[in-house]
């Protein structure tokens, strides 16, 4: 990459290497009066702009022709006041250093995914989730923000002074301006404890809904052609932490679930026959562990092994029917698919573009290994979710647009009213943007 002052020239791509695009400049101010000044100039140059976080989004949500913004060096705790657990964050801040931050400080996130290279603007703007029958998404954790818009002002949104702003812009999918900062309502720091063991899959969807209800946060995965799913029960503890040790963790984390997984995709890549048998091999090396720990350090999963994913939010109820169908297509098919379908829950929120709007929610992500065929698999799945009216993850790969969305939100029009003060020149759009909210 060319650089010249504070602007850089050439390629962006992506995490899963999938997306890729040469904006006319990458941007990186270095705080929030440098950011208004990029915006404005861009603006009054015609260009469209996007805010690129890590990367970690599959769909084209980031790609520009005009003006990328990298905002990383506006991170970081700027205050905190931990009686409240009200804490402003740098909009740039990745969640890996923001969890060692508000650790420093006795606080912490109530929930979190389990990718923590996400940067927080990212992260919301895209509807990313945990996972727990009681608890929403990051986004609902926003009690204000400030956002940069295309003029190059700064707006204030506060559920005081700008509560439809604030619900709009929490799950904005980048299009309504840039997020210089936000305040967080975090929680006294907790422990975790976490239990994987592995049964068979039939049992555990027949008991999803009690499951859920039963623990903190529940998630399983499963391999469409094996009958086996590794249950993942994680719950507050007051016990003391017992992480695994550094050989233990290594084994787990990087040599099972990367290594080994590497080295299961690359085989069934190359010979798609064997896929059935690796996955039913995959299933049986799921080992059953337990650890306490620091509440991030328990939700966060290493990922090495590159792939592309979908991910789609039905009502709860319709969960592990929706699932059991993609497995069935998957078997009638005999589709190559290796990776695990993964399956979460949230409660229902306000955010006017979140995949959990008003609605209890069940996740279903799907993921195919980098290098394979995945849009059929994919637009079979999308197609059983629409059965239900779901709802796609922002971040990931689907096929909808305006046309099809709208049904689906009921605050949509709101959303667009919200768009239309805030970026009503549409400076903050793309292809994707124009796609999925309209021109």
């Amino acid at each position: 990459m060319a650089r010249e002052g504070g602007q850089v020239s050439g390629e962006w791509v992506n995490w899963a290497g999938d997306q890729a695009c040469r904006p006319a400049q990458i941007a990186k101010p270095r705080n929030r009066d440098e950011l208004a000044e990029t915006i404005a100039a861009a603006a009054g140059a015609g260009q469209k702009v996007r805010v690129a976080g890590s990367g970690h989004s599959f769909t084209e949500t980031a790609l520009t022709e005009g003006t990328m913004i990298y905002a990383g060096a506006l991170s970081g705790v700027l205050d905190a006041d931990r009686d409240s657990g009200l804490v402003r964050v740098g909009g740039g801040t990745v969640l890996a250093e923001l969890n060692e931050e508000l650790a420093r400080l006795g606080l912490g996130m109530e929930n979190l995914g389990d990718i923590d290279s996400q940067t927080i603007s990212g992260a919301i703007s895209t509807g990313t989730h945990g996972t727990g029958a009681r608890l929403r998404n990051i986004s609902a954790q926003v009690e204000a923000m400030e956002l940069v818009l295309a003029d190059g002002s700064v707006r204030h949104l506060s559920a005081a002074t700008d509560p439809e702003l604030l619900r709009a812009a929490r799950v904005g999918i980048g299009a309504l301006g840039a997020i210089s900062a936000l305040v967080l309502r975090c929680v006294p720091a907790f422990n975790l404890l976490r239990l994987d063991a592995p049964h068979p899959r039939e049992e555990v969807l027949d008991t999803f809904q009690e499951r859920a209800d039963a623990h903190d946060h529940f998630e399983l995965f499963t391999f469409p052609y094996s009958d086996l799913a590794l249950v993942l029960e994680r719950n507050r503890t007051d016990e003391p932490a017992r992480p695994r040790g550094r050989a233990a963790a290594f084994l787990n984390d990087v040599v099972l679930e990367n290594w080994a997984l590497g080295a299961l995709s690359r085989t069934g890549r190359a010979m798609p026959r064997t896929i059935p048998s690796l996955a039913r091999l995959a299933g049986r090396l799921a080992s059953g562990s337990c650890t306490v720990d620091r509440s991030d350090r328990v939700f966060v999963n290493e990922r090495r092994v590159r792939f592309t994913e979908m991910e789609y939010g039905v009502p709860r109820e319709h969960g592990p029917e929706a699932a059991r169908r993609v497995i069935e297509w998957v078997r009638r098919n005999e589709y190559p698919v290796f990776f695990p379908i993964e399956m979460r829950v949230a409660a229902g929120d306000d955010a006017l573009l979140s995949p959990s709007h008003e609605r209890d929610t069940a996740y279903i992500a799907v993921h195919q290994y980098r290098g394979m065929e995945w849009r059929p698999y994919f637009e079979a799945v999308e197609e059983i979710m629409d059965s239900y009216g779901g709802r796609p993850h922002w971040g990931k790969r689907h096929f909808q647009t305006a046309v099809t969305l709208a049904p689906r939100y009921p605050a949509w029009e709101e959303f667009q009213r919200a768009r239309d003060t805030l970026d009503p020149g549409r400076t903050f759009s793309n292809e994707y943007t124009d796609r999925v909210l309209g021109p």
